[in-house]
């Protein structure tokens, strides 16, 4: 076994899920077209393996990993499977035109799981591992198996499956702290001990899986590392079910940064960071928390005078990583409305954006209307106008005008006037409050049964005149969407948002009744 005191840096493999794991968390579902382009995005930034998804679980996300698998350049393509035939043999059919595939299959191992979830004796569910693993060999020969829930595994258990997996064929063993309940001091132990106690378990990579339950995702990846494992399962902004996963820019950026304390390397691009948090952000509508590590937006902001008296003597003072090895630049160009397009174009670059010259044509006349409404925009202003234009590319029903009359004495009412499918629509109606008469004249205007779950709003920036961003998320037929809406006027914001998260429900049933018709 490979000392865990060596002197020269052993490689970490990095395993995303965030088109498995992380679309998992409850309205984070992607388009077709969103999990092609956050692929793409992994792919080129050194992802070792991307999960692509769940193949069994739906029509369209077996089209979403097979088209993954054909599109990816050199990242190994996995898909998830349950041990059951028909989750392996579909897997292995979504995956099979990958230059490298990977089938990975889980099975539950804990006490708790076996009695409650599985029904069965933990001479049954080795039986599955075994058969299932076997199945999958003769399919591909790159098979991960996984013990759900194994940090609360009985541990003589857990390595009479480890040997006899890997004996059927297991190239990867992952160990999962499915529900987030380890320690970092347990974590490293459980992987010194199953991989000295299981005779074969030089034949196989370990891997991590940490769940953020107690908030110890990331330190208990890093501890399974300093155990023996070299791969770490995690997901761009550490999105996944529950309190979410392991945040991959973390770990990259942990092992980087305090390379004598964790002496590893992986082949990520870091200076792609950002790019990937945003593109995961707008993707699924969840926003990044303002002091996210590495990602966040306060992550390189400093406000404090002591702080930014620091920060001119000598950057190291307040900073512990340039901000450029994440992606983000240290410069900020101030914006207003004076501005001409070539500034706001190498604005754009600047933050990380590569635009068409038609979606730089929109954004730059909204901007201008923007800064004619403020007296400072801000670069989260122009992040949230870019977002917003690219959510909206394809999008069926867009809004043209609204008018509001609230106030003290009701009823409130909004007249709306739409562009759906290229045809121009107006109505009026009638709410308890400005925002119900919005929501009402966008029913009238596009009749649905869609149910509102949620609706939030914050400001982008400081100040009375700053941009209202706001969250809705609608549910219907068994899905739950969000979207998101920025503008100065909170009304014109919250129609934007509804809309969005209308749009996405309306494209998700077009491409279910287009996949029924193929039928």
């Amino acid at each position: 076994m490979t000392s865990t005191n060596q002197t020269t840096k052993d490689r970490v493999v990095i395993f995303d899920t965030t088109l498995r794991d992380g679309e998992q968390c409850p309205g984070a579902t992607m388009t077709f077209e969103e999990k092609l382009a956050v692929a793409d995005l992994l792919d080129e930034m050194g992802v070792d393996i991307i999960e692509a998804g769940y193949p069994a679980a739906s029509n369209g996300d077996f089209e979403a990993v097979s088209e993954i698998a054909r599109r990816t350049k050199r990242a190994i393509v996995a898909g998830l499977a349950r041990t059951i035939p028909n989750d392996i043999d579909r897997a292995g059919e979504a995956v099979r035109f990958a230059e490298r595939s990977r089938i990975h299959i889980f099975v539950s191992t804990s006490p708790v799981h076996m009695k409650y979830k599985l029904q069965k004796t933990p001479d049954e569910v080795l039986a599955m591992s075994i058969a299932s693993v076997t199945r999958a060999r003769n399919l591909i020969d790159d098979v991960e198996w996984s013990a759900e829930d194994g940090t609360r595994t009985e541990v003589d258990f857990l390595c009479r499956c480890v040997e006899a997996v890997i004996k059927a064929g297991a190239t990867t063993i992952n160990i999962p702290d499915t529900v987030g309940y380890t320690t970092p001091d347990e974590y490293r132990a459980l992987f010194r001990t199953v991989r000295e106690r299981v005779p074969n378990s030089d034949k196989a990579v370990f891997s991590v899986h940490c769940h953020n339950d107690l908030g110890m995702a990331v330190a208990n990846s890093l501890a399974g590392v300093e155990g023996g494992a070299r791969q770490i399962e995690c997901t761009i902004n550490g999105i996944g079910e529950r309190a979410g996963n392991a945040a991959l820019e973390e770990v990259v950026m942990a092992m980087r940064v305090r390379g004598d304390a964790y002496p590893y390397e992986t082949g990520i691009d870091s200076t792609m960071l950002t790019r990937a948090s945003k593109m995961v952000s707008n993707a699924t509508s969840f926003p990044v928390q303002y002091n996210k590590a590495i990602v966040g937006r306060n992550a390189f902001a400093h406000e404090s005078g002591i702080h930014q008296d620091g920060m001119l003597k000598h950057t190291q003072t307040y900073e512990i990583m340039e901000p450029q090895s994440v992606g983000v630049s240290k410069t900020s160009l101030v914006m207003g409305k004076h501005s001409g397009r070539a500034a706001f174009r190498s604005k754009l670059e600047e933050m990380g954006y590569r635009l068409s010259d038609n979606q730089l044509q929109d954004v730059f006349a909204r901007f201008k209307d923007l800064a004619d409404r403020k007296k400072v925009v801000y670069d989260e202003d122009i992040e949230a106008l870019v977002d917003e234009n690219i959510a909206t590319a394809h999008d069926r029903v867009r809004l043209v005008s609204l008018t509001v009359i609230a106030g003290t004495r009701g009823p409130q009412r909004a007249t709306m006037r739409l562009d759906i499918d290229g045809r121009q629509v107006t109505e009026e109606a009638d709410g308890n409050g400005p925002v119900d008469a919005v929501f009402n004249a966008i029913k009238a205007l596009v009749p649905h049964e869609a149910v509102l779950e949620l609706y939030q709003v914050h400001a982008v920036t400081e100040g009375t005149d700053a941009q209202a961003e706001v969250s809705v998320r609608l549910a219907a037929d068994g899905r739950s969407v969000t979207a998101r809406g920025a503008d100065p006027d909170t009304l014109v914001a919250s129609a934007k948002a509804y809309l969005g998260a209308l749009n996405k429900l309306i494209a998700g049933t077009s491409r279910m009744h287009a996949q029924h018709a193929a039928e």
